[in-house]
């Protein structure tokens, strides 16, 4: 088949949608910081501001994906086998959940981070967000890797992308325990029902750095083929 018909073959697939999509679950994530921030001023008209826009965002991300499981086609022309595709979809989805979890719990319970454990929680949020941009990243790329039949400077380019997205994952898990052994320095200072929804947050925040790190083992997935 000539190259221009398989072109616009790749260009009816659902890659740019899934593309669209993982902007979407991308910028949700991204509310966590501002989110953190107002937390910590103790600004809950803000946190709550925040809050409906990453529900808003996730829920438009559900609404994309839902559209790409609907128009996925079923055609052997499908440039990847469409299970990958669907897998793939589903990982990006739970980065969004995760966040808009992690805001939803702190607004209703309008948890406090205790001042000692502010600036490395930050920190620590930052990171995730990092991991949730490199996860972006590296499906942006998608299209381009298709057209390159998964071979030559754009297959490097997205190992090499993936691989920087394991050690911010790997930073996110030192920052974690970090965190952690912070929050256990504090416990007897704090009530015990506090300091259990804490740690669920701390874990949480782990979770979306360790949802965007499962992307980039899709994509390399992808590339194994």
């Amino acid at each position: 088949m000539p190259t221009k018909s398989l072109m616009g073959l790749f260009a009816r697939s659902p890659i740019g949608p899934m593309q669209d999509h993982i902007v979407k679950a991308h910028e949700c994530a991204s509310r966590l910081l501002p989110f953190f921030e107002a937390a910590c001023a103790g600004d809950w008209e803000q946190a709550a501001h925040i809050q409906k826009e990453m529900s808003q965002l996730e829920h438009e991300a559900d609404k994309l994906k839902k559209d790409v499981r609907l128009h996925l086609p079923k055609s052997l022309f499908l440039p990847v086998p469409r299970s990958d595709l669907l897998e793939l979809l589903s990982v990006q989805d739970k980065v969004a959940n995760r966040a808009k979890d992690i805001s939803g719990l702190m607004l209703g319970r309008q948890m406090a981070i205790p001042e000692p454990m502010q600036p490395l929680m930050t920190h620590y949020v930052q990171r995730t967000v990092d991991a949730s941009a490199q996860a972006k990243k590296a499906v942006q790329e998608l299209d381009e890797l298709l057209e390159s039949g998964f071979a030559g400077r754009e297959a490097q380019l997205v190992e090499t992308l993936i691989e920087e997205l394991g050690q911010i994952e790997n930073d996110t898990d030192k920052l974690q325990v970090e965190v952690r052994q912070q929050l256990f320095q504090l416990e007897k200072q704090l009530p015990p029902v506090d300091v259990m929804f804490l740690y669920q947050v701390i874990d949480w925040i782990g979770d979306v750095a360790d949802r965007a790190q499962r992307v980039g083992n899709r994509l390399e997935q992808l590339l194994a083929r």
